[in-house]
């Protein structure tokens, strides 16, 4: 079975305490349900008029683990779950 990733860009942060009071909570629950994070935070370079705002890409074992992940959290963010290709 091919693993997923969950590629989070964040549009904009109105509220940086929120978010990271938001994180605290979201980063174990997602670890609980299967998700490993390889890479959070600002991009360290954006291209071709995309967004310099927070990144988070985890990898977990199925896409369906990812979704399931997914629809127990209730944030708004332009988000992709993508199957891995091996």
């Amino acid at each position: 079975m091919a693993k997923a990733y969950w590629i989070s860009a964040y549009r904009s942060i109105r509220d940086p305490q929120a978010l990271a009071a938001y994180a605290r909570l979201a980063g174990p629950a997602l670890e609980a349900a299967g998700g490993r994070f390889l890479a959070r935070g600002l991009p360290a370079r954006v291209y071709e008029g995309g967004l310099n705002e927070r990144i988070v890409v985890l990898e977990f074992a199925s896409v369906a683990q990812a979704i399931a992940a997914h629809d127990s959290s209730g944030a708004d963010r332009d988000l992709r779950i993508v199957e891995g290709s091996g």
